[in-house]
């Protein structure tokens, strides 16, 4: 995606990663970590940088960036010299991250509703919150259609360019609900 000539982020990156390791899993499961991904999705950044975005020390910052470059998730994607010391900027590795649907043998330790519900109190308090939940009797390939579907709304949210003063969160998924109630076979 462009935005006055510039490719958003300003590095090359996979569009769609699949993390099939429970450890990449797990490196997702941090509050900061998604934070500093949701971040590089602007440009590339240093620790420092990181650091004073999200107002932590440098210790915690490159502590969590490590684990994510330990998982695949970050790379170092330039660097520059800084009084005699090399600074590396990190970027992500993909646009998208995300777990195949169905394994069991992977622990999923995260919720993204879950943050979801957390970042989006506020939000509810001042009025500022717009979402939609419906219900649906599908059938599997209907359900993995439709996936799909949302799957790209996720990818072109993910292209915007990051060019206004408030961060908005965006949450998608479907999920089984049972038991549901249902109508009685029609008598017809």
């Amino acid at each position: 995606m462009e935005d006055n000539g510039q490719e958003i982020p300003d590095y090359p990156l996979d569009e769609v990663r699949v993390l099939n390791e429970p450890a990449q899993v797990r490196a997702l499961a941090h509050p900061l970590r998604t934070t500093i991904l949701g971040l590089l999705h602007e440009r590339a950044a240093s620790v420092t940088e990181l650091s004073s975005a999200v107002d932590r020390p440098k210790s915690t910052v490159a502590h969590h960036v490590k684990v994510l470059l330990d998982a695949g998730l970050l790379r170092v994607v330039r660097t520059r010299r800084v009084r005699a010391v090399e600074e590396a900027f990190y970027g992500r590795t993909a646009r998208m991250f995300y777990t195949g649907a169905g394994r069991r043998d992977m622990p999923l330790d995260f919720n993204d509703f879950e943050v979801a519900a957390q970042e989006s109190a506020a939000a509810y308090q001042a009025g500022e919150l717009w979402a939609f939940i419906r219900h649906a009797r599908l059938a599997p390939e209907r359900r993995k259609e439709f996936w799909l579907r949302i799957k790209d709304l996720v990818a072109e949210f993910d292209h915007l360019p990051r060019d206004g003063e408030t961060t908005y969160g965006f949450v998608a998924g479907i999920y089984p609900v049972e038991p549901y109630p249902r109508l009685p076979a029609d008598p017809e």
